[in-house]
């Protein structure tokens, strides 16, 4: 799914490569027994090794190095059996150390690859380039003082999971595709929550553009864009960009941009480092971290099913399409609901209950669905309410509002509200003679030849019958009373 820009020139593709930064999930920080639970009043969760203060020694939190391998089994990677964690020399204001502890030449998760569903049905692959863990730094706040700027070192020290893409992607379409389902294996595997807006997720885009068939040209990089919708909007304006500046004979710098949401355009923020300005080195505290087999086999072995097998299961054993199995295992959330549901039921229609009226109330309502105010057993009931004709379809949508007030079961509202399908084909056959004994003028033309009026024949007996009478045997009966 190629983003091709025309220009003078001819046309220009797009080259993508992202640098996501996953929080990892761990009560404590990376080298030190600081608590990570976000949203604490600013400096209450930093341990001296995390202030920098003079002697302190880091030791490793395993529970971050299982995540790790967890995740790189994940990504279908090769987990390394020997890393190397190395300091990254640079000055922040909130990075007390002087250096953040990363991985440079040896990460703990090498190559793997994450496979794309594409709105139009299709696949692909992306590559990934590594898994290396590091700590975060602090934070920076500009906002809360009107001449001084303020540092929350909560942060300081946090696990991170950088997972670095290849330049595979080829539009902000694809990146998007890429993020979500990046977002839907974290969270299947429960190694990182994936919330975007909290910080917890975050990526660095890296935009390149080029005529098809050319080498690489120069990249940007673009820091911290913590939301799918925006990934896309820098993707798409950067391109342009880049496009620009060759078109009228420029050159692309490489350097390291901003995003601003607010004007949808990127801006320099600095020129782009290369490894060497870092002064990598490995940690002298830190020895190199040695896995066996049997360790990572016995991560292998307590994995979850992940939404690729999920959906292939999905596929086979309830006859779903492609599509509305993606949708189903987007989420491990929506997934677990749509098997609670479908047990005993029509799988089909549960699945289009719950993509379509379920998610549609839970939009309007401000709701997810493991909040959802209709369970999935009473989702698999209505839908055995319509197959056995209890109910119409249309009636069905009624019931369905009601289950979202009242949290009710469909088959208590049904009969409360005496919702039941009228499928007496004496009673039906009443309202019909009536709805045409009242419109003889139009019997005539559908008599005469015009088709087309039965369905409205077939609208009045329906509203008529309050939306009870079976359709079928209405539809039935109207075009042997007209048409013989």
């Amino acid at each position: 799914m190629s983003y091709i820009i025309q220009g003078e020139t001819g046309p220009w593709e797009v080259v993508i490569g992202l640098e996501v930064h996953a929080q990892v999930i761990s009560k404590s920080k990376l080298f030190s027994g600081a608590s990570t639970t976000f949203g604490a009043d600013a400096n209450t969760q930093v341990a001296f090794l995390d202030c920098g203060m003079p002697g302190m020694l880091p030791v490793i939190n395993t529970v971050c190095i299982r995540q790790a391998v967890k995740t790189g089994l994940g990504l279908n990677a090769i987990i390394n059996r020997r890393s190397v964690f190395d300091r990254k020399n640079y000055f922040y204001a909130d990075l007390p150390l002087g250096y953040q502890i990363s991985q440079f030449a040896y990460p703990i998760v090498g190559e793997g690859t994450v496979i794309l569903d594409l709105k139009d049905g299709t696949s692909r692959e992306v590559g990934i380039e590594r898994l290396h863990l590091e700590i975060d730094a602090g934070k920076s706040q500009h906002d809360q003082h009107p001449t001084k700027s303020m540092i929350d070192l909560n942060r300081a020290g946090v696990a991170l999971m950088e997972i670095v893409s290849k330049p595979d992607m080829r539009s902000p379409e694809e990146a998007g595709a890429y993020l979500k389902k990046l977002r839907a294996i974290l969270r299947y595997l429960e190694t990182c929550d994936g919330n975007m807006e909290e910080g917890s997720m975050r990526a660095d885009v890296n935009v390149s553009v080029r005529h098809p068939g050319e080498p690489l040209r120069t990249r940007c990089e673009i820091k911290n864009v913590n939301s799918v919708r925006f990934v896309m909007q820098a993707i798409e304006y950067e391109a342009a960009r880049h496009v620009e500046v060759y078109e009228a004979g420029g050159i692309i710098e490489q350097e390291t941009r901003l995003f601003d949401s607010a004007k949808v355009t990127t801006r320099p923020m600095r020129s782009k480092e290369f490894a060497h300005d870092y002064r990598y080195f490995p940690d002298p505290d830190l020895l190199p971290l040695e896995l066996t087999e049997a360790y990572i086999a016995e991560i292998a072995s307590d994995m979850p099913e992940l939404p690729d097998a999920k959906k292939a299961r999905f596929i086979g054993e309830y006859g779903l399409s492609p599509y509305d199995a993606g949708v189903l295992v987007a989420e491990k959330e929506t997934a677990a609901f749509f098997e609670q549901a479908v047990e005993g039921h029509d799988a089909k229609m549960v699945a289009n209950w719950v993509m379509g009226d379920l998610f549609g109330a839970l939009k309007r309502t401000g709701r997810d669905i493991t909040d959802s105010p209709v369970s999935p057993a009473n989702i698999g009931k209505l839908v055995d309410l319509i197959k056995d004709d209890t109910i119409s379809g249309r009636i069905a949508k009624d019931v369905f509002e009601i289950m979202v007030e009242t949290g009710e079961a469909p088959d208590k509202i049904v009969e409360e509200k005496g919702l039941k399908q009228v499928t007496d084909t004496g009673a039906i056959e009443a309202v019909v003679d009536q709805v045409i004994a009242a419109n003889p003028e139009k019997a005539d033309e559908v008599r005469g030849g015009k088709d087309k009026l039965l369905g409205w024949f077939v609208g009045q007996a329906m509203k008529a019958s309050q939306g009870k009478a079976n359709p079928g045997i209405l539809n039935a009966m109207i075009k042997k009373k007209l048409l013989g």
